[in-house]
């Protein structure tokens, strides 16, 4: 796109409805998207309806707004060939951990949550859904992303914490985190890079274990040996 090319602010604001309701998890009224918005509800409204008509997003009973079933089959073809050969992977590490497993990716100055798998047999779990997405500078995963980058790709502002936590990563091969995204949520989480791939990371999600970290951490590298020998060949 040529520089100085408006950009188009209605499509903007529908693509930032989706990202809301992917950040909040939990249904929202159009007055609550609005307000997230900043903008008139009658704006929001025929924005949905636009969305809605696409089936992008969908009402619940009480006549909230939720993501659409359309939104799982495009992100069905985001990564396609990582997504299949993960999947199973983090199938087995959430089974056998009994933890909730997931593959974040590098988008932006974020980690997006492009997988998710919770384990079957565990009483409760932490939920991670596909779509949910914070700071790369927070996290296990992000630090585990951040040690595939060189400090000038980093996002600014950086303290000299992370930049030693990031270090440690990347000279043990793993990251940890405790209580940085969720409250009182421990996470180990191991590189994944790919040849053609951003950035990525593989990582549990618990709130306590009798496992060490460097334990876990072994597991879910095992796994992303096994997905970088599928896909790089």
């Amino acid at each position: 796109m040529p520089e100085g090319t408006p950009a188009s602010q209605t499509l903007s604001r529908g693509i930032r409805i989706l990202e809301v309701l992917a950040d909040a998890r939990v249904p929202l009224t159009i007055d609550e998207i609005a307000a997230r918005l900043e903008v008139h509800r009658s704006v929001a409204y025929r924005l949905l309806r636009t969305l809605e008509d696409h089936r992008l997003v969908g009402r619940d009973a009480s006549g909230s707004v939720t993501l659409g079933a359309r939104m799982a089959a495009l992100a069905a073809g985001v990564a396609h060939d990582l997504q299949a050969e993960a999947l199973p992977e983090l199938t087995a590490i959430a089974n056998e951990l009994g933890m909730t497993c997931f593959l974040g990716v590098l988008d932006g100055d974020d980690c997006i949550t492009l997988a998710s798998i919770e384990p079957r047999h565990a009483i409760a779990s932490v939920a991670q859904r596909p779509g949910a997405r914070h700071p790369v500078t927070v996290g296990a995963p992000g630090k585990a992303i951040l040690a595939q980058l060189r400090p000038s790709e980093w996002p600014t502002g950086i303290e000299q914490t992370l930049r030693d936590e990031v270090e440690r990563a990347r000279t043990r091969g793993y990251a940890t985190s405790h209580d940085e995204v969720i409250p009182t949520v421990q996470s180990v989480a191991v590189p994944l890079a790919l040849r053609g791939q951003r950035p990525a990371a593989i990582a549990v999600v618990h709130v306590a274990t009798d496992l060490e970290d460097a334990e876990i951490a072994a597991r879910l590298q095992r796994s992303a040996s096994a997905i970088r020998d599928a896909l790089d060949g």
